[in-house]
């Protein structure tokens, strides 16, 4: 989690020790300034915060987290990854469920959207897993309607597939219906 300039600056100046007077003196920031800082009340110039930086003997990015311009692009990337990597199913077996899987369990630590979404791709995919076969299973009792039950339940994981794939990377949302929550979503 991202901290905020006011969280960084006092949580750097109770770290050394100082009042927000101490700081003041050191930094020729007024104390008033700082208070309306720490308070989230005003966003400083640049320069402000470089002066309290020197005065408590950290980096400006020690207060003032830089959002990082390719981070958008990367999450993007990763939504894409465990939303439309189940494709591979297509051309491998059980591959919808590996290669989503194999995502989540090397992103879920990083971000909670990644734990959360790769959640539901591997249950909405088991779930699909489970109800193919026992479509396959029926076929012999029931060959024609078994062709029916088979079909459809491709058809809806291709649809649902791809509509998520496309909602995540648009609104970061997804929703998986009549999916069997094999992973407890947080």
């Amino acid at each position: 989690m991202k901290q905020s300039l006011k969280e960084n600056l006092l949580y750097h100046r109770k770290l050394k020790g100082y009042t927000q007077d101490e700081l003041s003196e050191l930094t020729s920031v007024g104390v008033r300034t700082i208070q309306r800082i720490e308070k989230g009340e005003v966003q400083p110039h640049l320069q402000t915060v470089k002066l309290l930086a020197v005065g408590l003997g950290v980096e400006v990015n020690d207060l003032i987290v830089l959002d990082n311009p390719k981070e958008e692009t990367i999450k993007r990337k990763w939504m894409l990854l465990l939303h439309a990597s189940p494709f591979f199913g297509l051309v491998i077996p059980f591959a919808n469920v590996l290669f989503p899987l194999f995502t989540w369990i090397s992103k879920a630590e990083d971000n909670k959207i990644y734990d959360n979404h790769g959640r539901k791709v591997i249950n909405f995919h088991s779930t699909l897993n489970l109800m193919l076969l026992i479509s396959l299973l029926l076929y012999f009792p029931f060959p024609g309607f078994n062709f029916f039950i088979t079909g459809a339940v491709f058809l809806f994981g291709i649809v649902f597939s791809l509509k998520n794939t496309i909602s995540a990377l648009d609104s970061g949302a997804c929703y998986y219906p009549l999916t069997i929550p094999f992973l407890k979503i947080k």
